[in-house]
């Protein structure tokens, strides 16, 4: 049974510049993605798909492959993360490289561990699962949220006024980390969320969305306690 890990990490990100390779406590934040996925030893390669030739080469120093540069097809802002991992499994079978399941990892996944990738393969094995993804539950009940239509404040859901939260089933959402999969359910359905996907739950304290320099701050604090927990 072979495994790789296959991290997506365009060069064009808009929002916070060169995200990918900033700087996140001394080292790109890359790396953490890289270096997490080889020591966890569950895949024969690392490999970053990027479009960048500077992201290439500080994954190269971090100890993963980049066997060539992602196409301008599949680095524009409409391409999907399932297209790029599809264009890795074709560059890869040209060559004469096949692989029985493969985990997307996002190059900003600092909290992934080798317990909870472990426990994603499992649930794909044991469950014949499409694909597996690790899940955090939303803080506050959403059946209780609101929305704003013309300065005007109303529930989403007004049944569940007088609901109380612990009486209310528990939501999740993605937690942006990882994603394992079948490459060819992939190649045939290329989405990573499908009828057939399993899930591992993880705790709001090792879970961060990083798409502003807000986020960024809060993923420092979060990674800092999350290491000085883990050290003792």
């Amino acid at each position: 049974m072979k495994s790789i890990a296959i991290i997506p990490a365009r060069g064009g990100s808009k929002r916070i510049p060169k995200k990918n390779i900033k700087k996140f406590s001394g080292k790109p934040i890359i790396n953490y993605s890289i270096e997490a996925a080889l020591i966890s030893g569950l895949f024969s390669e690392v490999i970053v798909s990027t479009d960048s030739e500077e992201i290439a080469q500080i994954s190269r120093a971090a100890g993963a492959v980049v066997p060539f540069l992602r196409s301008k097809e599949n680095a524009n802002d409409i391409a999907t993360t399932a297209d790029a991992l599809n264009e890795v499994t074709l560059e890869l079978r040209k060559i004469g490289k096949d692989f029985d399941f493969a985990c997307c990892i996002y190059p900003t996944a600092l909290f992934m561990a080798k317990g909870d990738l472990k426990k994603g393969l499992d649930l794909l094995l044991e469950n014949d699962f499409d694909t597996v993804l690790p899940v955090v539950e939303f803080s506050y009940p959403i059946l209780r949220s609101f929305k704003i239509e013309n300065e005007k404040l109303k529930m989403n859901w007004p049944e569940h006024y007088d609901s109380r939260s612990q009486d209310l089933e528990a939501s999740y959402h993605d937690a942006g980390q990882w994603y394992w999969y079948k490459p060819e359910k992939l190649l045939e359905n290329p989405t990573l969320f499908t009828t057939n996907t399993g899930a591992v739950q993880l705790t709001e304290d090792r879970v961060q969305d990083i798409d502003s320099e807000t986020d960024w701050q809060i993923a420092e604090l979060k990674y800092k306690s999350w290491k000085s927990r883990n050290q003792h």
